[in-house]
């Protein structure tokens, strides 16, 4: 059994447009904050209770900082998986601070936009690349492995040939019923 784990799944509502910085190389730095809400029922008063939290997320992996700076807007509903991390740094006073961070960095990360917006040109916001997980996030690239949705969203460069665009119809073939 593994010794612990770090996993973090928030679904909110972006706060600002994203940050989007790059690296001394030129790789991308996207920075969001995301708002959760919970509501409740005062016992007393009956009265509708809401509680927000704010979540700073940080994103390096660059596919989902494509996505995010293409088509992620203030006001955006996205479904985010990553890990907490914390961060030391100074303050103008030489005081030293902590960050606590949402990281969406690697393999196990994944954005998903949910809201029905058409924003954002080419592909449909409301599902970030045909429905899967966004921006090379999950094996394939974040395809949908030849759901018809997908072309339906993409630009004429980006037919989804060698991507595992025809993943599906391929393996129907060796299914051996």
């Amino acid at each position: 059994m593994a010794g612990s784990v770090n996993k973090v799944i928030l679904i909110g509502n972006v706060g600002a447009d994203p940050e989007i910085r790059r690296t001394q190389d030129g790789r991308p730095i996207a920075n969001l904050r995301i708002a959760t809400s919970e509501t409740w029922r005062d016992r007393n008063s009956g009265e509708r209770r809401e509680k927000t939290e704010w979540h700073t997320v940080v994103v390096f992996n660059e596919g989902l900082c494509k996505v995010v700076e293409q088509y992620v807007k203030k006001g955006a509903k996205l479904y985010i998986e990553g890990a907490l991390q914390t961060r030391k740094w100074q303050d103008q006073q030489g005081q030293d601070r902590y960050s606590t961070e949402v990281v969406l960095q690697g393999f196990g990360s994944t954005l998903t936009m949910l809201d029905g917006r058409g924003e954002g040109g080419g592909a449909s916001s409301g599902s970030g690349f045909g429905g899967g997980r966004s921006g090379g996030s999950d094996f394939g690239g974040g395809d949908d492995y030849g759901a018809p949705s997908q072309s339906s969203g993409r630009s004429a460069g980006g037919s989804g040939a060698g991507t595992g665009g025809n993943f599906s119809r391929d393996l129907d073939d060796d299914i051996p019923f």
